[in-house]
């Protein structure tokens, strides 16, 4: 427990001080500016090439190719990962700990971490490869090998930094996908169903192996299901709450922007606090700058990189403008945050943060809401468990070999158990904070390196979408690679 608390305490204070939220928003901003504001200019294409293709067989129809998912499950899979606790519980404590000027923050970090997520996803397809079974291999470890690592005098930095970001990641495969989803879902669960959180942990430990066992494919297959259904049914009750209460919208968005420059009323509020909570909740929640996404979606049949680092963008922006926006909107609509100061009313003051969001909704639907509200957690966070497990498991193969794979999967499936019956609700986020932060160091270093090749394969895209230029296409950073993908047929518009 001294360990767990320091990593929780001075080290997640160390990691996400004002060192964590300049790299993170120094490394957006960066991107955005040399992209040229890609997702404001290109708005239009990049909505047009995700959510406006779903329906495009190309996009959505499982393909038969080993180790290979469509891109539609490749978003699918990702956003099971990231739209988790961190939207609804994570949200809710941003607010109560930072006041609703936090979600100004959020907003933030999602506008430019749109263009870090995306230059993660295209240096991930750039550099994937095929591993000894012919599946795709691909994440933030392989661009730091063999991306920065072929750089001149970079060989032994790119290789350390690569291994560093897989031990990282496998730790954090533990927390953000796992102590903090398995702990809320049993928190939420108890309070709703007055379930014993150690029925809730065997169930969920259960149902986990099943999936998780069956690998990428299976994850896959349960996602593409699983993050539409679920997203949609916590929208519509979002939205019920939002039309019920039109008239304290100006109220709202008034004490998001309010709060975020100004200290709030209650005391030991600082505009500091807001802004750390807004990116700590907001980068929990989006992954953007983390390096984890890259893994599913280098798993894509996609093979024009800036392709998917299209839905890299459209992840970002549907993870946090529009989900951790509802829940925003639902909490400050409730009466659990007094607008006028920022602070939670005396009413709540003691309650689970993560119970909050349960609150707002039975405020507005009675018990019902409660009972909602426990549901929406049970599959926004099992789908982060599934997610992140993949993540786990693929930074452990780079790291350990895949003959090993089977170890950690059982030892993540076990935790799950453990982590259920948890009852420090704060030791869990903290966690998880921590080792999140540890993540985008290593991962913002090969980005920022990396940036001018993100530049010239985006520009080589642009020139050929929109300006009709003959240029040959930049698929792959490996020339086999790269001839087997000009020789096969690329995606239609």
């Amino acid at each position: 427990m001294a360990i767990f608390n320091f990593i929780a305490g001075e080290l997640n204070d160390f990691i996400w001080g004002w060192f964590g939220i300049a790299i993170l928003l120094g490394t957006g901003i960066l991107m955005t500016v040399l992209t040229k504001f890609f997702q404001i200019t290109h708005f239009g294409h990049w909505m047009g090439k995700t959510v406006g293709s779903i329906f495009n067989k190309k996009i959505s129809s499982h393909t038969e190719e080993k180790g290979t998912i469509s891109q539609f499950q490749a978003l699918c899979t990702a956003l099971a990962a990231t739209v988790g606790t961190g939207n609804i519980a994570g949200v809710a404590g941003a607010i109560a700990v930072g006041g609703p000027g936090a979600v100004f923050w959020m907003w933030l970090s999602a506008f430019f971490g749109m263009m870090t997520n995306y230059s993660e996803n295209v240096l991930g397809i750039f550099f994937r490869r095929r591993d000894k079974n012919g599946d795709w291999a691909g994440g933030a470890m392989y661009y730091l090998h063999d991306g920065l690592g072929a750089k001149k005098g970079m060989k032994n930095v790119g290789r350390v930094l690569a291994i560093l970001f897989a031990c990282f990641a496998v730790l954090a495969s533990f927390g953000i996908g796992n102590l903090a989803q398995a702990n809320t879902i049993a928190g939420n669960m108890q309070a709703a169903f007055r379930i014993p959180r150690w029925v809730t942990g065997a169930v969920l430990l259960i149902l986990a192996a099943l999936v998780i066992i069956g690998g990428i494919k299976r994850i896959a297959a349960v996602t593409e299901k699983l993050v539409p259904f679920m997203s949609i049914v916590y929208i519509i009750g979002a939205l019920v709450i939002l039309f019920t209460h039109l008239d304290l919208l100006g109220a709202i968005f008034g004490a998001i922007f309010k709060f975020a420059f100004t200290a709030r009323a209650a005391a030991g509020g600082a505009v500091g606090a807001a802004i750390k909570m807004g990116f700590k909740r907001g980068i929990f929640s989006n992954e953007a700058g983390l390096g984890s996404s890259v893994m599913v979606h280098s798993a894509s049949n996609v093979k024009e990189p800036v392709r998917q680092g299209l839905w890299g963008i459209f992840e970002v922006f549907f993870d946090t403008i529009i989900i951790c926006t509802m829940t925003a909107i639902v909490v400050l609509s409730s009466g659990v945050i007094d607008l006028s100061s920022g602070s939670v009313v005396t009413a709540f003051a003691e309650m689970d943060k993560n119970t909050l969001v349960a609150q707002a909704f039975t405020n507005n639907f009675g018990a019902f809401g409660g009972m909602f509200v426990a549901v929406a957690v049970l599959l926004f966070a099992f789908s982060t468990i599934l997610g992140w497990s993949l993540y786990g498991t693929r930074s452990w193969i780079y790291l350990f070999g895949e003959k090993s794979a089977i170890l950690y999967k059982a030892v993540f499936v076990g935790i799950i158990f453990v982590s259920s019956i948890l009852t420090n609700v704060d030791l869990p986020w903290n966690i998880s904070d921590t080792f999140n932060g540890l993540m985008m160091v290593p991962n913002l270093i090969g980005v920022v390196a990396l940036s001018p090749l993100v530049v010239k394969i985006t520009k080589n895209y642009v020139d050929r979408t929109f300006k009709n230029s003959k240029e040959t296409p930049m698929y792959s950073a490996f020339p086999d690679l790269q001839a087997a993908a000009e020789k096969s047929k690329e995606e239609t518009d």
